[in-house]
């Protein structure tokens, strides 16, 4: 079956993180992408590690598969001229200059759909128009300024996501912006600009905490595992490890009462509802923390799910990884011509089945190949 962006053409001028991973996610929907880098330099991932293997950066080939890569010297007149032909030819455009180095290269929205009408521009910020917007941003400094940090963490210790999550957030955004926009042009037979910023997409992220502040004022406490607005839904520490509890009804409350033998805690006010639990948090956490300790993980996970209440473990990568019932459908393997054959994660979506196969280019690899279609 062909796959939706099957024949769509797309330029990705971006770097790092979230305008390659939504360039890849595009290629895997059936998009052709040609990742434009800068001669001998290339993308800034390519130098982010270790671990490198075959001379690749694993932050590199996590976001650039799918692709042919090209390399041209924006700075050179005759590297610009061949982008403009690539422009004309495009039907979605990808990147993140800061607007000072848009405006310096002649590739602004105007310029760009003074040459191709009908292309999909999509600009990548760190931060909306207004005082930040010529500021680079980076991942953990939007965290900080944009909200995230501010409820993550533990007490007075703030920390960040794991991953760089607003550039995984913004990569969303570019690809349901980019879809939007498509099926916009299949109606009005126009492109269009579409905006986005890292900082923009931690905001709207914030969801029911953000809400929360906005109706009262009131700051959000960081909780490390735990829920602002729910109790008990946290990790607890077993004989073995962690495992996470998630009691997101009154029912299921019930159900960890019956299940951790302590039925009477069904009637006891402090806990009967949700607003009573987290009023008293602290108390019920440390009683639950006293009883998960006694017994293995395994153990607590499998008594709780038998009485309906959702339960499981904090996984290693190791443990992530290696459970099929997760990752079956999200791994694909690649053949690398240094690297070798590699397993990789593939667009979620299931039109995306099957992943594109192509390896993620080396620096300037395909550049003669796609340069002489306008020879």
């Amino acid at each position: 079956m062909e796959k939706p962006l099957a024949g769509t053409k797309v330029l990705d001028l971006s770097r790092i993180l979230a305008g390659p991973l939504a360039t890849m996610w595009m290629a895997d929907l059936g998009a052709e992408v040609i990742k434009v880098e800068r001669p001998g330099v290339g993308d800034e991932t390519r130098r982010w590690g270790p671990p490198f293997v075959g001379g690749e950066s694993a932050y590199f080939l996590a976001v650039n598969r799918g692709k042919y890569g090209i390399t041209l010297d924006l700075a050179d007149e005759e590297g610009m001229a061949t982008l403009r032909e690539l422009i004309r030819v495009s039907d979605v455009l990808v990147h993140n200059f800061l607007p000072r180095t848009t405006r310096k290269l002649g590739i602004t929205y105007p310029e760009v759909s003074s040459i191709n009408p009908g292309i999909i521009y999509i600009h990548i910020t760190g931060f909306p128009p207004g005082p930040y917007h010529e500021e680079p941003g980076f991942d953990a400094l939007v965290q900080a300024m944009g909200g995230l940090m501010a409820i993550t963490g533990e007490g007075e210790r703030p920390a960040k996501v794991g991953v760089a999550i607003v550039d995984v957030l913004c990569a969303w955004a570019a690809l349901s912006g980019a879809l939007a926009a498509l099926l916009s042009r299949e109606r009005t037979g126009r492109g269009c600009m579409v905006p986005l910023s890292l900082c923009a997409c931690s905001v709207a992220a914030l969801i029911n905490v953000g809400q929360a502040f906005l109706l009262t004022g009131k700051e959000p406490k960081r909780l490390g595992t735990g829920h602002p607005h729910i109790v008990p839904y946290q990790a607890f520490p077993a004989a073995d490890g962690l495992f996470m509890v998630a009691v997101g009804t009154d029912a299921q409350f019930r159900g960890l009462c019956e299940a951790i033998g302590r039925p009477e805690l069904i009637l006891d006010p402090r806990f009967a509802t949700n607003p009573a639990r987290v009023e008293h948090r602290e108390l019920l956490v440390s009683l639950l923390t006293g009883i998960f300790r006694e017994k293995p993980r395994e153990y607590w996970i499998r008594l709780l799910k038998k009485y309906g209440v959702p339960a499981g473990p904090v996984n290693s990568l190791a443990e992530l990884f290696g459970d099929e019932g997760i990752v079956d459908g999200l791994l694909t393997e690649v053949e690398h011509p240094t690297v070798g054959r590699y397993k990789t994660v593939v667009c979620p979506l299931p039109q995306a089945q099957p992943p594109s196969s192509l390896p993620p280019p080396r620096l300037g690899e395909h550049t003669e190949m796609v340069l002489n279609r306008f020879r």
